[in-house]
């Protein structure tokens, strides 16, 4: 059996064999997994490798205060960035073993060139992908309203770019309105993209009530660092996917973030996309005023030909109407001389039909009223022979029973009938009756 040494003891045999075993530096390429800065000035970092999401290596680097603050003013100078968690770096180290604290890294140097080349690697891989997806002009298809006046605003309150927004929308000397409404959204750090596509989604929610022009993303300027939540890419798909136009204003002078390639438009500042939206409203005015101008003088000269053709019209309708009227007049007067003639004649005409027709019917009143008279008379002696007057002068008798004909009732043994003649009224009983074969 091997003879035990103590944990002192190993922990020495393992700092020895390092020390004499490893090169003194190495340049290795890991991801900050974290990084926390001392009070001191040092800094902590949690150096990682992954593979398909999964950490395959791990192990704990220090970046002493005076080298730290050298590194990281080259940093950001060579790279416009400062060096932060899941960026990733090559860097100059020495494996250093304490019998306390274990096996760590000390940073002695960081390439900005390699973290620079793999930040636009980084970003060229987003921007193909994009691009394969056909997603980089999607949103430029939308045509932007000739007048924005309903405006989705998504930004933070306590950006300055944003007051400045507010204030060059509000305060325009031309006094146009534009009807706003803010969505709250960090403006950088980690959290900015989820919050950014949640006030987009929450925009196109409200778009079929709300109706909005275009949306603005805006934000005042910053730190290269603050500004790179805008090159994150399901924030860009966001954007590219979104159901309005969407107008940029980040506020900064580098190339452009992954942001303003996929918007419809991008503008560098708030101020700017101020400007740009009064500008349409300005320009709106302007096409305007020359439509009148235009309508005006087009009328005028509408007018003025109208005027003179008008005039032209009238002489020519006035000689013309003035010929037609002698003409007619003439007519007229020859047409009221041969009517004058016609009517006398067909006044003499009717007036002999007239005399013909009334000694006609002179005649032929006498014949009828003679004709009727032969007629009234013969219907008078009908009247006469029917009167019973006149049967009762002539012999005949009247018999009634109760005042009824004695033809019209039914009669029997012991009733009482009258009998009138034209002089003697007899009142008699029926003592027999026999039918009359």
């Amino acid at each position: 059996m091997q003879q035990a040494i103590t944990l002192v003891a190993l922990n020495e045999l393992i700092k020895n064999t390092l020390d004499t075993q490893l090169s003194p530096t190495y340049w290795v390429i890991a991801e900050i997994g974290e990084l926390r800065e001392a009070v001191k000035g040092h800094a902590y970092l949690d150096l990682i490798e992954k593979s398909d999401g999964g950490i395959l290596a791990k192990i704990r680097g220090n970046i002493w205060s005076y080298t730290y603050q050298a590194i990281k003013r080259k940093f950001e100078a060579g790279t416009n960035t400062r060096l932060k968690s899941g960026m990733k770096i090559l860097a100059l180290v020495n494996v250093q073993f304490h019998e306390l604290y274990g096996i760590s890294l000390v940073i002695k140097d960081i390439d900005p060139n390699f973290s620079l080349g793999e930040r636009a690697r980084k970003r060229q891989e987003i921007l193909d992908q994009l691009k394969s997806e056909g997603l980089l002009d999607l949103n430029k298809q939308f045509v932007l309203p000739k007048v924005s006046q309903k405006i989705a605003i998504i930004s933070s309150v306590t950006a300055a770019g944003y007051g400045d927004f507010i204030n060059q929308l509000e305060q325009n000397a031309n006094g146009y309105r534009v009807h706003y409404r803010f969505f709250q959204a960090s403006m950088q750090g980690k959290d900015a993209p989820k919050e950014i596509i949640r006030s987009i989604q929450e925009v196109e929610k409200l778009q079929i009530e709300a109706r909005f022009d275009l949306l603005v993303l805006i934000r005042g300027g910053g730190a290269q660092t603050d500004l790179d939540c805008f090159d994150d890419y399901d924030l860009a798909k966001t954007i590219a996917n979104a159901a309005l136009p969407i107008v940029t204003g980040i506020g900064h002078e580098r190339d452009e973030s992954i942001a303003d390639i996929v918007a419809h438009t991008r503008l560098k500042t708030p101020t700017a996309v101020a400007s740009f939206i009064l500008s349409g409203f300005q320009e709106y005015e302007d096409m305007l005023r020359r439509q009148m101008l235009f309508i005006e003088r087009y009328t005028q000269k509408t007018l003025k030909n109208t005027s003179d053709t008008l005039v032209e019209k009238v002489h020519l309708l006035k000689n013309l109407f003035q010929g037609k009227i002698s003409e007619k007049k003439n007519n007229l007067d020859q047409f009221s001389r041969q009517s004058y003639r016609l009517s006398l004649h067909a006044l003499e005409k009717m007036q002999l039909k007239v005399e013909t027709n009334q000694q006609s019917l002179k005649k032929a009143t006498y014949f009828g009223i003679q004709k009727a008279q032969g007629r009234l008379d013969q219907h008078e002696k009908a009247i006469q022979r029917a009167d019973p007057e006149y049967l009762l002068a002539r012999g005949y008798t009247r018999t009634e029973k109760e005042g009824i004909p004695i033809h019209l009732t039914e009669l029997k043994t012991g009733d009482t009938i009258v009998t009138f003649s034209q002089e003697t009224i007899i009142t008699s009983q029926i003592k027999k009756l026999e039918k009359n074969e």
